[in-house]
């Protein structure tokens, strides 16, 4: 029955029905075995993939307006799962990604910050401005 009508509100609907595409999944590198370039490539990956599901969120958002607040329960529960289900894989390959940065700066920690080199003092006759 549930099918039925979800079969029935997608074809009322027409192609804007399918007009929302989960981003496809976005590759993460093992931190430990990476590249800091590698890392850094997959950086913006994750960054263009988060960018793309806020798009979808957004579409997912939009179709559900379209339909309207009289369209059956169990599409608006659908639509609410969507989102939630995009929300939590957006916050799952932030973490991710995060976890990977994390064992690539165990693996590769950063280098010590060197400290300034002690600079002469001048002298007494400099310091006031006086000529020597």
């Amino acid at each position: 029955m549930l099918r039925a009508v979800l079969l029935a509100l997608v074809c009322a609907s027409g192609p804007q029905a399918f007009a929302c595409e989960n981003p496809p999944m976005v590759a993460i590198p093992q931190g430990a075995s990476s590249t800091r370039e590698e890392l850094l490539q997959a950086q913006e990956a994750v960054k263009a993939y988060l960018a793309a599901m806020q798009s979808y969120l957004i579409c997912v958002q939009e179709e559900q307006t379209a339909a309207g607040e009289n369209s059956p329960t169990e599409y608006r529960a659908l639509m609410v799962k969507r989102q939630q289900t995009a929300i939590d894989e957006m916050e799952t390959v932030a973490a991710l990604f995060n976890e990977q940065i994390r064992a690539f700066r165990e693996v590769n920690p950063e280098p010590p910050q060197s400290q300034p080199v002690d600079q002469p003092q001048p002298r007494a006759s400099q310091e006031l401005g006086a000529t020597p």
